[in-house]
């Protein structure tokens, strides 16, 4: 079991310093929108991930009108305590250190300390593009298998170069084929292992999903979800090939592991075009308690869990049913936030479990 003692945030976001003790398994935090409560779950995600769950550069992290920044906790894991540190320099230079020892590449750490996040925003997976689907499914298999990572950041390094020839060709009108012919070698290389691994992981992971949905929502409509690729139908170096001459007319790669997605059907029909509101959010949290059971099964021990602002997001009956299983069927540390004392106190009451109660007052003016 994950579980953090304390942290101690000096100059991040809206804490010019500030240090929390955390007493109970369960932690309920509230306050009114700009008080932070955000931005300390974030610094929780920080060091599980070495960045923000934002996508914003750490640079933005920074408490305004200052430079740098630094968080440290005090975490336990399986009884064994473990100090983690992220310093921002005024440089702009990033540092990762466990138990005082700096990583030299921050890609060793992940998967370390297990954490899912869920914020209001990520409803965003389900309605907006491809590429949010991909991170989703890539942040859990990064915390599953340590190489994975590695892949990820090589294949888009050698896409980007790939691009940049694609580009050049045209500009200069010289095209460089045995350059090309490398590049498209080591694409294939580590699009084959992302593959491979999305397509193992997928197929545990979704129907995982399909039961969590229904165990949220309490309705069967007809859920699907299924893995698409273009490498299911056809080997990654014949799509190069049959390809290339379209790529350098766009000048651009148009195919890989780069287009896959995450295809959710209900009714046979494209889910975020026919989903309510409610069918969503059953959806969006059946996707994280999944992430949470996959990790857990996966470490043997439960992952940290965030929950930001989700009685916004939930109805009564499917908020209590979401409570429930992640702080009374499970034993994990759970974060939660809410802008209203009495109806966070009362629904973790209502569970007859212990848990610490925290305010936050909006003490500086900050950008958060």
């Amino acid at each position: 079991m994950i579980e953090v003692r304390n942290i101690v945030l000096t100059q991040f976001r809206n804490y010019l310093f500030r240090e929390f003790n955390f007493t109970n398994r369960i932690v309920a935090i509230y306050g009114e929108n700009g008080s932070g409560k955000t931005n300390l779950l974030d610094a929780l995600y920080f060091l599980c991930f070495t960045k923000t769950y934002f996508s914003k550069p750490d640079a933005q992290s920074t408490y305004h009108g200052l430079q740098g920044f630094r968080i440290e906790a005090g975490v336990t894991k399986n009884n064994e305590l473990y100090n983690l540190t992220c310093i921002l320099r005024e440089n702009g230079r990033k540092e990762f250190l466990l138990n005082g020892e700096a990583y030299k590449k921050f890609s060793e750490h992940i998967g370390k300390f297990p954490c899912v996040f869920i914020a209001p925003d990520d409803v965003k997976i389900i309605t907006e593009g491809s590429e949010i689907r991909r991170n989703f499914i890539d942040t859990i298999i990064a915390q599953l298998n340590p190489t994975y990572l590695r892949y990820l950041i090589d294949y888009k390094k050698i896409l980007d170069e790939r691009n940049s020839l694609l580009k050049a060709a045209a500009e200069k009108n010289y095209f460089d084929e045995t350059l090309l012919d490398t590049l498209d070698e080591q694409l294939i290389f580590n699009g084959q292992k992302i593959f491979t691994a999305r397509n193992e992981f997928l197929q545990l992971f979704l129907p995982r999903v399909s039961a969590s949905y229904y165990e949220i929502a309490g309705a069967h409509d007809a859920i699907s979800l299924s893995y698409f690729s273009q490498l299911q139908h056809i080997s990654f170096k014949e799509l190069l090939v049959q390809n290339r001459q379209r790529d350098q007319f766009l000048q651009r790669t148009g195919s890989g592991v780069h287009k896959d997605d995450l295809e959710i059907f209900m009714h046979n029909e494209s889910f975020k075009n026919m989903a309510s509101q409610g069918q969503r959010k059953s959806l969006l949290f059946a996707l994280k308690l999944a992430e949470y059971n996959v990790l857990k099964e996966n470490k043997k021990f439960p992952p940290l869990l965030l929950l930001d602002d989700v009685f916004e997001k939930l109805d009564p009956v499917r908020m209590n049913n979401l409570l429930h299983k992640v702080c009374v069927e499970e034993n994990g540390q759970v974060f939660i936030t809410d802008t209203h004392k009495e109806r966070l106190q009362q629904s973790l009451q209502n569970l007859n479990i212990p848990f610490q109660l925290i305010e936050l007052k909006s003490l500086h003016t900050a950008e958060v």
